[in-house]
């Protein structure tokens, strides 16, 4: 029988780094405050879902729920009648995407009026992406140029809260990533209350990212977007376009799963409640997840954190 030359267990516990991960449950973290985004359904079918993910995850009582806008403002009417429906018929409080893209200033104020007549006091304020078959942005002639242009039109309208979009790991568009933290500085400057990031994998790079940004005097909080991989042949496609990193670990975890969904929700599960775990043992305390309108990861995420549905008296 050969000798096992490999570090013991116990050799390679002493030499190996200490993660400061807590233990599952462990009650010196506190819950973790949440935040989902839904997008405006397209069909009738496609309603039913949206409102199924509604309903099951309204009862773990989130900060906000927020509701996209589509590219070139196609979404704006669903956008709009799924945040009054939200803020008519549940106890969630709602934020509105609004977008620079297709629409004048006068237009864009109308909406942003719109909705602050219908109580809605939460804008997440964007660019917006370039409409089907434009490969950039391109200002309207009569329109807020970019997003911290319209940040200061919502402040001349109402006493918005505004959310904006953060990309740690740089914008695509921007010239640099010195660039890409100015114009986010500019955005909290302008009168933004929050920063949403684009969704990351790697805790390191939203770790870096709040150095930077302290850096430059920016003290807003900045809210790490987490996206739950349900299909990690979608997610490559996305994170081509907006600049966000797949990790070669993460292709691991997913590779020859691709007929499997029932294993891959379960592996979904797993990467992305350590990934908020990590970042609450650095500190972190607010979480917004993309839902992509599929309630039961986020719900199982959740559940691990901590964050329990009120119960009856």
């Amino acid at each position: 029988m050969t000798s096992v030359t490999s570090p013991s267990v116990l050799a390679r516990w002493a030499a190996g780094p200490r993660a400061a991960v807590p233990p599952i449950g462990d009650r010196a973290f506190a819950v973790p405050k949440l935040s989902f985004e839904f997008f405006p359904p397209k069909t009738e079918a496609l309603e039913q879902q949206l409102w199924t993910c509604i309903r099951r995850l309204e009862p773990l009582a989130p900060r906000f729920v927020s509701v996209t806008y589509g590219a070139g403002g196609t979404t704006r009417e669903r956008t709009h009648a799924t945040v009054t429906r939200i803020a008519a018929e549940t106890a969630l409080v709602p934020a509105a995407h609004l977008t620079c893209v297709g629409a004048s200033r006068e237009e864009v104020d109308a909406v942003a009026r719109a909705y602050w007549d219908a109580g809605i006091r939460h804008i997440v304020a964007l660019r917006g992406d370039p409409p089907a078959g434009l490969s950039s942005y391109q200002p309207h002639a009569e329109g807020y140029p970019y997003a911290a242009d319209l940040v200061a039109g919502l402040r001349r309208i109402g006493a918005f809260e505004i959310s904006v979009a953060a990309y740690p790991e740089t914008h695509p568009a921007a010239a640099s990533a010195a660039a890409d933290l100015d114009n986010l500085k500019r955005k909290i400057d302008a009168g933004a209350t929050r920063a949403i990031t684009q969704y990351f994998f790697d805790t390191d790079v939203y770790l870096g990212f709040l150095d930077r940004c302290l850096g430059a005097g920016i003290t807003v909080p900045l809210v790490p977007g987490i996206l739950p991989v349900t299909n990690f042949a979608q997610v490559v496609k996305f994170s081509a376009m907006c600049g966000a990193t797949v990790p070669d670990w993460l292709a691991r975890l997913f590779d020859g799963l691709d007929a499997d969904p029932e294993i891959r929700r379960m592996v979904a599960t797993v990467v992305a409640a350590e990934q908020v775990r990590r970042l609450q043992a650095a500190g972190v305390d607010e979480f917004h997840f993309y839902t992509l309108n599929r309630p039961d990861l986020v719900y199982a995420i959740a559940h691990i954190l901590g964050v329990r549905t009120a119960r009856p008296a």
